[in-house]
C-alpha cells in the first residue's frame, strides 16, 4: 500500500470523522430503539425484528462505528434491522443490555469485567452478558491546550478537569489514573463530567484546563481540536502497570502513534484497553453467530466507516479472559481459527 503523506493523512482523518457520522445519524432517524429486540430480551426468540445498539456520544468512535454495525446487520442478517442509541457509553450500555433496552452494546474491558463480577458501578449486581468479540483497542487520552501549562497528570492538581461523561468508561479510567498519580479525584481537582465533544468545546472556550477521553484512534472530536493547532496529548503510559496490578490485566501501556492527530509529531505513551461488543446471554445462539459472522466478514465495509474497525480479527476476537464468549460467536471464531 502506498504510504500517505502527513497532509493527506490529515485530510483522510477529517473525512473519517465527518463521513462516519452519516450512517449512524440516518439509522437513528429511521426508527426508535425496540426494547424487545425482536421478540424477547436480547433477541432471545431469534424470530427477527429490530436490534438496538448502545453506543456512546457523537464525538467518539462507538457512535459512528455502531452506525456501521447497524447497516451491516440490516443488510446481512436475515429478518433483522438495527438502530443506534446515543448514550454515556460503557457503564450505561451494560445496564441497557441488562434491562432489555438494548440488544448489543459497546463497552471497554474494565467496565465489562466489573459488570460480570458485580463490582464497581455494578456492586452486588453481576450482569448476565457475553462477548461477541474484541472489536478494537480503546486508548485513554489525556488532553489539554498549550496555554494551560500542563505537562503531565500531576500538573492537573487544583485544575478544572473533565473526567468524562457520568457512568462512562472514560470516567472510570480517569478517576483511577488520577488516584494513581496521587490526586484525589474528589477534592484534588475541580471536577467536570463532559463527553468528548463537550470537552473539546470547554477547552476551546477556556472553561476547563484539561480532560480525559477513552476511545479509538483517531477520535473525531480530538481530530477537530487538533486542527486548531494547540492541542497537547499528555503522557499517561506510566500508570498502566499500577492500574493493571490493582484492577486487572486489561490496562496495557501502548503509544498513540506519531501523526495520529494534526501537529502531534511524536508518539505519546497512553493506556489501551480492549473494546468488547456484548449481548445478553439470553440472545438466541444462531442470532449471535449470524451477527458475528456479518460483522467480521464485512470488516472492509466497516473500515470505511471508521479505521478502528481495522483491528477486528476473528483469530483473536474470541480470546477475552474476563467475560464468556457468546456460544454462537464462539462457533464462528472456532471455524475462523480463533
Amino acid at each position: 500500500m502506498t504510504a500517505m503523506t502527513i497532509p493527506a493523512r490529515r485530510r483522510m482523518q477529517r473525512l473519517w470523522a465527518a463521513a462516519a457520522l452519516v450512517p449512524a445519524v440516518f439509522l437513528t432517524a429511521c426508527g426508535s430503539p425496540a426494547p424487545s429486540g425482536g421478540g424477547g430480551a436480547g433477541g432471545a426468540s431469534g424470530q427477527g425484528g429490530t436490534l438496538s445498539i448502545a453506543t456512546g456520544g457523537t464525538g467518539g468512535v462507538y457512535y459512528p462505528l455502531g452506525g456501521g454495525f447497524a447497516t451491516v446487520i440490516g443488510d446481512k442478517v436475515e429478518g433483522y434491522n438495527a438502530t443506534v442509541q446515543e448514550t454515556n457509553a460503557s457503564v450505561d450500555n451494560m445496564l441497557l443490555i441488562e434491562n432489555g433496552s438494548a440488544q448489543l452494546a459497546f463497552s471497554v474491558g474494565d467496565v465489562v469485567s466489573d459488570a460480570v463480577k458485580g463490582e464497581g458501578e455494578f456492586k452486588g449486581k453481576p450482569q448476565e452478558v457475553c462477548s461477541l468479540g474484541n472489536i478494537y483497542n480503546n486508548f485513554m487520552q489525556a488532553v489539554t491546550v498549550n496555554d494551560k501549562g500542563i505537562q503531565n497528570v500531576k500538573d492537573m492538581a487544583g485544575k478544572v478537569v473533565s473526567v468524562g461523561a457520568p457512568s462512562s468508561a472514560t470516567e472510570v479510567g480517569a478517576l483511577r489514573i488520577l488516584e494513581a498519580a496521587g490526586i484525589d479525584p474528589t477534592s484534588g481537582i475541580q471536577r467536570r463530567q463532559l463527553g468528548a465533544a463537550e470537552t473539546v468545546a470547554a477547552l476551546r472556550d477556556g472553561t476547563i484546563d484539561a480532560g480525559f477521553w477513552s476511545g479509538g484512534l483517531p477520535t473525531g472530536a480530538l481530530i477537530d481540536l487538533a486542527g486548531d493547532g494547540d492541542m497537547k496529548l499528555l503522557p499517561i503510559g506510566e500508570y498502566a502497570d499500577p492500574l493493571a496490578q490493582k484492577y486487572g490485566a486489561y490496562y496495557v501501556k501502548q503509544d498513540i502513534p506519531a501523526n495520529t492527530y494534526e501537529g502531534q509529531t511524536e508518539a505519546v505513551p497512553a493506556i489501551a484497553s480492549p473494546n468488547i461488543l456484548v449481548a445478553s446471554k439470553k440472545m438466541d445462539q444462531k442470532l449471535q453467530q449470524d451477527i458475528t459472522t456479518a460483522l467480521f466478514d464485512n470488516k472492509e465495509t466497516l473500515v470505511k466507516v471508521h479505521p478502528a474497525a481495522g483491528e477486528m480479527d476473528p483469530a483473536t476476537a474470541g480470546k477475552v479472559a474476563f467475560v464468556e464468549t457468546c456460544p454462537g460467536s464462539k462457533a464462528y471464531f472456532d471455524k475462523a481459527g480463533s
